[in-house]
């Protein structure tokens, strides 16, 4: 969980190897909260459909990687088109 830290915005209890994990009756699901506005946050909760905590750890990483490279993608091209308009 190393390169979670890495994201702005997003804690990680690095003692914690399960942070983000929520089991529900064996089904473990990826918990986080995102704040849409500064005044408000939504708490999301998806299944990753598995029982087993090794592929939910698995899927929670791959999750966040995603959304990493995203930010990134995103922050990009915000750059570049910072560039041109100057």
């Amino acid at each position: 969980m190393s390169n979670l830290a890495k994201l702005p915005g997003i804690r990680v209890d690095a003692a914690n190897p399960n942070h983000h994990l929520w089991d529900n009756h064996g089904t473990w699901f990826l918990h986080y909260t995102i704040h849409p506005t500064p005044f408000t946050k939504e708490r999301i909760r998806r299944s990753l459909g598995t029982k087993d905590v090794n592929v939910a750890r698995q899927r929670r990483d791959a999750f966040f990687a995603a959304l990493g490279a995203e930010a990134e993608a995103k922050a990009a091209a915000t750059n570049a088109n910072k560039n041109v308009a100057a």
